[in-house]
């Protein structure tokens, strides 16, 4: 079961990564296209301020490219470091309303494009920057326009400047608050997606339920009350009986245990422990009570395997073994485990079956699939799985898990 949560997992964060990707993307066209703007709207406002400028202030030639310049190329940080931008261009103003004169009928102490940039620049600052940032440059554009602007226009500029300061604010909030129902509507795009993968493994736990429970449900009650029914049952007979209602009680406690983490929601303190490493010696002393001839070796020894890595190694000695018992009854059987730093090596081998008619590899023809199931334990831990027949009769299952360490 974790193997599904950790597979629909892994489809949910390739999902994200996939969405992830392509708003990067966006954002990524979204910038370059603003950048490319930003520089074009600056050349055409260079390609203006220069030769403008001898005709508002009193500049020499050689100058003019320079103080042009430095009014209007800040323009270009407008989408990226508009506070930069504007401290650029505040300061250049401030440096020619010291220097220079304007010509005598001009009444501004800038040009008009240099006081365009400005403005745009502390609009773009009131959407982006900081609020103190804000304040600070809502105050010091402020005073530098009351200070060198002629007669009582400059505090009419104030009232204007603070008017564009607090637009530029609402469309920050109006900004922000998109922002925030886009990420909303995301998480419940979320919460819609985890309901729909509730209500699938809650249908998925009522077809368990009602296909396997009953039914194992019923063996262990007729293997438990077989001795008592049936006349003249002695004790190998008994004893069989015993170990296949062992057996069924087991599966049905994994089914229910199956059965209620499909029906939780995947966030409760704790699960029912699954079977590891520390069940397999019982997995081994259950098939010898049914009957198989098992034999059994490990080598090495394992040190703080994860959990994903032992319910594997379990899982696929447990599938084995019951292909074994299923194709080859009769046949002698040996599993192996090779423990190695880094990897685990599990191996079972089955020999021609010895029961029966002979049965070519461990296809089931009920149309299970257990290999497929296997290999694809295997895959989700990073190992690799191979089963083939083997020459002379009998079945082979290979499969190599690396080792994960608990943290």
């Amino acid at each position: 079961m974790r193997t599904v949560e950790t597979a629909a997992s892994s489809v949910r964060n390739v999902k994200q990564l996939a969405r992830s990707g392509v708003n990067a993307a966006r954002a990524w066209g979204r910038g370059r296209w603003s950048i490319v703007i930003a520089v074009a709207v600056t050349l055409m406002l260079y390609a203006v301020a220069w030769p403008t400028l001898r005709l508002t202030h009193d500049i020499s030639p050689p100058v003019l490219p320079l103080i042009s310049g430095a009014a209007v190329l800040p323009f270009a940080l407008v989408f990226i470091r508009p506070a930069l931008g504007w401290a650029i261009s505040a300061a250049t103003a401030l440096f020619v309303a010291l220097a220079y004169d304007p010509v005598e009928g001009y009444g501004y102490p800038w040009q008009v494009v240099h006081i365009l940039v400005m403005l745009t620049l502390l609009f773009a600052v009131a959407v982006h920057e900081e609020i103190r940032i804000v304040l600070v440059v809502w105050v010091a554009t402020t005073l530098l326009f009351a200070a060198f602007v002629p007669g009582r226009d400059g505090w009419g500029w104030g009232i204007g400047i603070g008017a564009l300061v607090v637009f530029g604010l609402l469309v920050r909030w109006l900004l922000l608050s998109r922002r925030q129902l886009a990420r909303e509507e995301e998480a419940s795009e979320h919460e819609r997606a985890r309901r729909a993968i509730l209500e699938e493994k809650a249908r998925i736990a009522r077809d368990l339920h009602d296909i396997v429970a009953h039914h194992m449900s019923m063996i262990v009650v007729q293997a438990q009350s077989a001795p008592y029914r049936l006349p003249g049952v002695d004790d190998e007979v008994r004893a069989e009986f015993d170990a296949l209602g062992s057996a069924a009680r087991e599966a049905l406690n994994e089914v229910r245990t199956l059965l209620g983490v499909l029906r939780s929601d995947g966030q409760l303190p704790e699960h029912e422990p699954q079977p590891g490493l520390h069940s397999i010696e019982d997995l081994f002393d259950s098939a010898r009570r049914a009957g198989m001839l098992l034999e059994t070796e490990a080598t090495g020894a394992p040190d703080r395997v994860s959990e994903a890595v032992g319910l594997t190694v379990y899982r696929i000695l447990q599938e084995s073994l019951a292909n074994s018992a299923r194709h080859a009854p009769g046949a002698p059987v040996r599993a192996r485990l090779a423990w190695e730093p880094g990897a685990v090596t599990v191996e079972v081998i089955n020999g021609p079956a010895a029961v029966g008619p002979p049965t070519i590899g461990h296809q089931d023809r009920s149309g299970g699939n257990g290999i497929r199931g296997m290999a694809e334990r295997a895959a989700v831990v990073g190992g690799q799985l191979t089963a083939h027949p083997r020459q002379g009769g009998g079945f082979e299952v290979r499969a190599v898990l690396p080792v994960l360490l608990e943290a």
